[in-house]
């Protein structure tokens, strides 16, 4: 296990983490740190436990949010594959539909010409 020192608020928390993540594990202790700070710098300082409180929240709500963005990004993507399945049937089904009127308009053609060559 890796450690990490995060910094929040202005002090410093020795964080463990999986080997190869503490740079993941810093951005995000910077993040809260950020969120702490804008929320510090509205409300004052109301002690640690109700700013990271409220800096926590903040950034669930973000989360949240996010989380339905993709939710709803997701259903659309779904819409999005089953309307081009459905063409792709529908494409099929109009592929078949002018190669058969293509092909008897060849019969009709080759037709048309054994009459002509008949008559001349």
């Amino acid at each position: 296990m890796a450690q990490v020192v995060v910094t929040v608020n202005g002090r410093p928390y020795t964080m463990q983490c999986d080997d190869g993540q503490e740079e993941h594990l810093t951005e995000l202790g910077q993040l809260l740190d950020d969120e702490v700070t804008t929320i510090k710098g509205a409300v004052g300082q109301v002690g640690d436990i109700r700013l990271l409180l409220m800096s926590g929240l903040v950034i669930a709500d973000r989360l949240s949010d996010a989380l339905k963005r993709i939710e709803d990004l997701q259903d659309q993507v779904k819409g999005l594959r089953e309307s081009n399945a459905g063409e792709a049937v529908q494409d099929t089904q109009v592929e078949e539909q002018v190669s058969a009127r293509l092909i008897a308009a060849a019969n009709r053609l080759e037709e048309l010409a054994r009459d002509y060559q008949e008559v001349s």
